[in-house]
């Protein structure tokens, strides 16, 4: 990178209004300066943005910022473009017309940042077309999907190596929150480092206390804790529909709830996610399409009412409470058949080798796509409509295709939604006197020309539902309108829409030539195994401490334990008090008054089963009485 560069605290007060940085990011910052590639590893919510804001602000030309997460790239833009700073981005679902202007803006525009989908970097005009722009920084957000070794690997990723040939003075900077030693060294050799050079914060947390809760019944043990721990919360399960079921059980419960899963429109994540984060929603029921790029320090509680797949994952969802620095919790709630479902989700993700041919042949099927053909095309695909037509399961469907992709033969890109978007071709002249068919046509015209500006520049994102508010119209007649205007050419729609994408990354092939290697099949199944047996491990051990269980994952050597999980406080409440056997504490809890089972888990320092088997005995033996309403007491004698 030149030198000399503007001063970086000037540069942070100037735009981002702080004094001083935080941990970690002034070395990033100045290792990049240097023009060296860096590895920067830092928890989330640990100010990652700053890290490559700031010294491309520094310095002359752009950073091309490559990130798998379509909604933190429009924020991220959006955020820039408020502090009058000149960024844009490319994902699959603009128009060419938009795709064109994005290249005429950083090419003559002195724009600053380049935000672009890893999917991007297969096409050969993006390349030619980079080649031109002044890129002086390379920034690989979520950078753990780089290697096979991570939990959320991305083979899109790989073609950043092809951007690194085209500037090969330019540094580059990777950025994750999770990785394990093995996926740094992985990252670094994906990356091609010229140099092995790694900036990372400590994985620690002392604010935040890491519990694991046993429970057979996870919904009133959920309410349990919500009631308990106050302030704002988020609970993350795997079901898009029991997002709802959960949200609603809570709002029956007089918690204020609501829920968001990857199925919903961008106005519906936006609405939910603005209400939640301005306080007037408590708690978010999610799946993990819910958090990242979410600003908001002060989440008191994190619920995990299904047990995730990886550590990585759990690490990064959890870490989003109490990024305020104040006391917090990450609450894991388990069940004794969570082993086994845990178990049965590696069979899920690696479905036979034939199954996969199978999928492959009925994806080029369903696609029109002749033997020989498609390389290098892009096809909007129906994933559920697939899944109908050749009455296929939807889970091993759905982990086929991944496994297609990562065996190089197609890119599998989930859902994206696009927003609706206008731009006026016609004259401002030929504005006024239309004769259109539709009632209220004109209407629309003249509240989309009140309520937005740059129409006549380029395309502009608009939203329905604000123009029916303005002008008293029902959606389909807005619809209708704007159908009609766009076929007068007095401008071009372009309706919103969510669907998956197909690329062929290769030509189709017959199904006996596809080839699953070993190091996307067999190789990739076992490190998804030996993820699963360490959150098994996190979740039913009962010695140690959670938080250095987490340390010691990632690679971090923990001195003490950290004094704070529900570990830790069991052992120091056992410490603190004289020992008592478990008939003895059964019986004084009992006898002070009515108590559930969970109660008794919760508060006995043994293992579940003994206080079960305890309980049950007491029962028997006449001295602990079970009343109607499923509570225990003990018998006075």
């Amino acid at each position: 990178m030149p030198s000399p560069h503007k001063p970086i605290l000037d540069i942070l007060k100037k735009y981002w209004g702080y004094d001083a940085f935080r941990p970690l990011q002034q070395d990033i910052i100045e290792s990049v300066l240097e023009g060296r590639d860096t590895l920067g590893l830092m928890p989330t919510g640990g100010g990652k943005s700053i890290t490559f804001q700031v010294p491309t602000m520094a310095i002359d030309g752009m950073a091309l910022v490559v990130t798998p997460i379509i909604s933190l790239m429009k924020d991220q833009v959006d955020r820039l473009r408020a502090l009058r700073i000149k960024a844009t981005y490319l994902y699959a679902g603009l128009t060419r017309a938009e795709v064109n202007r994005t290249y005429e803006k950083c090419l003559y525009g002195n724009y600053k940042f380049l935000y672009v989908s890893p999917e991007r970097l297969q096409s050969r005009s993006f390349l030619e077309r980079l080649r031109q722009m002044p890129v002086k920084l390379i920034v690989v957000d979520e950078a753990h999907c780089i290697s096979q070794w991570g939990y959320d690997f991305r083979p899109s990723f790989l073609h950043i190596v092809q951007v690194r040939k085209l500037f090969p003075s330019v540094p580059v900077l990777a950025l994750t929150a999770t990785a394990t030693p093995i996926v740094v060294d992985d990252i670094q050799r994906c990356l091609n480092f010229k140099a092995p050079n790694v900036l990372s914060m400590s994985f620690a947390r002392s604010n935040l206390s890491y519990v694991v809760r046993h429970s057979e019944e996870k919904q009133a043990e959920l309410i349990r804790i919500l009631r308990s721990v106050p302030g704002t919360a988020i609970v993350y399960v795997r079901s898009r529909k029991r997002t709802k079921q959960i949200s609603d059980e809570l709002n029956r419960c007089g918690i204020h709830a609501d829920y968001y899963h990857a199925g919903l429109y961008v106005k519906e994540k936006e609405d939910k996610q603005n209400k939640w984060t301005s306080d007037e929603c408590r708690v978010m029921v999610a799946t993990n399409a819910f958090g990242m790029g979410i600003d908001k320090p002060n989440v008191r509680l994190v619920v995990h009412v299904d047990v995730p797949n990886s550590l990585e994952e759990y690490y990064q969802e959890a870490g989003r409470a109490g990024r305020d620095g104040k006391r917090s919790y990450a609450v894991l709630l388990v069940k004794h058949t969570d082993q086994a479902i845990l178990h049965r989700h590696i069979t899920e993700a690696f479905p036979e080798k034939d199954f996969i041919r199978s999928v492959y042949e009925r994806v080029g099927n369903f696609l029109g796509v002749s033997l020989g053909e498609g390389y290098q095309q892009m096809f909007d695909f129906n994933f559920t409509l697939f899944c109908r037509t050749f009455d296929l399961p939807v889970l091993p469907t759905h982990n086929a295709l991944k496994i297609l992709t990562q065996a190089g033969y197609i890119e599998f890109v989930e859902e994206i939604e696009t927003q609706s978007r206008v731009m006026i071709l016609a004259r401002k002249e030929e504005l006024y006197d239309l004769d259109t068919v539709t009632p209220g046509a004109d209407q629309v015209l003249q509240a989309i020309l009140r309520l937005y500006t740059g129409l006549f520049a380029d395309y502009v994102f608009i939203n329905e539902d604000v123009i029916a508010f303005r002008t008293g119209l029902d959606p389909e007649t807005i619809y209708k309108s704007l159908l009609e205007l766009t076929r007068m050419h007095i401008l071009h729609y372009v309706p919103r829409k969510r669907t998956p994408y197909i690329i062929y990354t290769t030509s189709r092939e017959e199904p006996r030539h596809v080839l699953i290697p070993k190091a996307v099949y067999e190789d990739l199944r076992q490190r998804m195994s030996d993820r699963i047996e360490a959150v098994i491990n996190y979740a039913y051990g009962e010695q140690g401490c959670r938080e250095r269980q987490l340390l010691g994952y990632f690679g971090e050597q923990a001195g003490d334990d950290c004094g704070h999980c529900d570990l830790c406080i069991d052992r120091r409440k056992r410490q603190d008090h004289q020992p008592v056997d478990v008939q003895q504490g059964i019986l004084y809890m009992a006898g002070l008054r009515p108590r559930r089972l969970e109660e008794f888990l919760n508060t006995l320092s043994f293992p579940s089963d003994e206080v079960i088997a305890m309980l049950s005995f007491l029962v028997d033996e006449g001295f602990i009485e079970h009343l109607d309403d499923d509570t225990y007491h003990a018998v006075q004698r």
